[in-house]
């Protein structure tokens, strides 16, 4: 399957992957062709991106960290507890402790696996979804770090409810689409105390868990909020869930912006490692991060444009590509395919965009030239 935008879906493509919605209701199932209907429904439903099926992609095997099942039925949890706080209600802990060792149980199955998909949200169940990631993301980060499993189980609580205190934010404010006004943004500031007041209620939450969602915005250098801590000040599960929170809100499709590329996403963080994030937390996440997912279209210096097949975890800079056009922009016949850890003289130069990468592999397909598109704004690797 391949991510691409709802703008560039055409009726006749095929769903490669269920949508849901945060209740667990399938909102378009996977094998269903699109039409005119569905796609202006995406759209209507805010959804900016969506996985398709296509020539190129019917060969990729891409792994999931997290089976789709848990997935779905962990972010339900988390809505129905975000509910049950709007409405007064106390929320059930035991439901949060089983669906963090569900999660838990896969992510150790599949811990030698990189994170490759980027998954489908809606606007209005953004929250919802991010907590999951943000979750499935720290645990990651907390078994890299060699964490046992007490602390996974205490990280995994933290990270899933980091965000628990936005039930006592007004929701316009929430989706807001534009810039936050400074006393639009110091009113959302507040939802890491909010969320801490919450948490401290229930003696089955561990304090520390309790602690992510209060310190989850502070920043190494001392610039974050609501405390202006630094350094180890801050709580290492709230220094992996700061991490981990930002790199997975730069993947979300938003009204304001497109989703990153993974590898502008990883770049952003590195940046802000010794500054705004714990270095060593930043090198621990970005061990179970594929730089360039299954799918990816790139360069390479030799002028050569290929596809990523698969990838070498000890060497995520070198994964194998099939290659689909020469230097000289020709079709590259047959699928032939190059492992960059073997060759140790040629390297990716270039990260085309989803919708660049849709138009590339649609005018290859079509035996059509290239040349014009390699001349849009690209991603270049450092």
């Amino acid at each position: 399957m391949r991510r691409i935008s709802v703008e560039n879906a055409q009726s006749g493509m095929i769903n490669a992957r269920a949508i849901y919605s945060s209740e667990g209701k399938i909102l378009l199932a996977a094998g269903i062709a699109l039409n005119d209907f569905y796609i202006t429904r995406l759209k209507e439903l805010s959804i900016y991106s969506l996985y398709i099926q296509d020539e190129f992609a019917s060969e990729l095997s891409i792994p999931e960290i997290v089976s789709e099942k848990t997935r779905v039925e962990t972010i339900k949890i988390v809505r129905q507890t975000f509910t049950q706080i709007e409405a007064s209600r106390r929320i059930n802990v035991l439901d949060l402790r089983d669906a963090v060792d569900k999660i838990l149980d896969e992510v150790l199955s599949h811990s030698n696996t990189l994170v490759h998909l980027v998954d489908i949200r809606t606007f209005d169940d953004y929250t919802f979804a991010h907590s999951v990631n943000v979750c499935i993301l720290s645990l990651l980060t907390g078994i890299s770090l060699s964490y046992n499993t007490l602390q996974l189980k205490e990280l995994g609580i933290g990270a899933l409810m980091h965000d628990i205190g936005k039930t006592k934010i007004p929701l316009d404010l929430l989706n807001k689409p534009t810039r936050l006004t400074k006393k639009e943004f110091q009113l959302m500031q507040q939802h890491s105390e909010q969320g801490f007041e919450i948490l401290r209620n229930y003696p089955e939450i561990s304090i520390l868990s309790t602690h992510v969602a209060y310190q989850h915005h502070e920043r190494i250098n001392g610039s974050g909020y609501p405390r202006g801590l630094s350094g180890n000040d801050i709580h290492e599960y709230s220094r992996i869930v700061a991490v981990t929170d930002v790199y997975d809100a730069l993947l979300a499709d938003r009204v304001y912006r497109p989703a990153f590329l993974p590898y502008d996403a990883i770049r952003e963080l590195t940046r802000g490692a010794y500054t705004l994030f714990d270095p060593r937390v930043v090198a621990a996440l970005l061990d179970n991060i594929a730089i360039y997912p299954v799918g990816s279209v790139v360069q390479l210096n030799t002028g050569d444009v290929g596809i990523v097949m698969d990838v070498n975890k000890q060497s995520q800079h070198r994964p194998i590509i099939r290659m689909l056009t020469d230097r000289r922009r020709n079709k590259v016949p047959g699928r032939q395919e190059i492992d960059l850890d073997k060759l140790s003289t040629v390297y990716i130069v270039k990260v085309f965009s989803e919708q660049l990468s849709y138009s590339i592999l649609q005018e290859v397909e079509e035996g059509g030239s290239i040349e014009s598109l390699l001349d849009n704004t690209q991603i270049d690797p450092d």
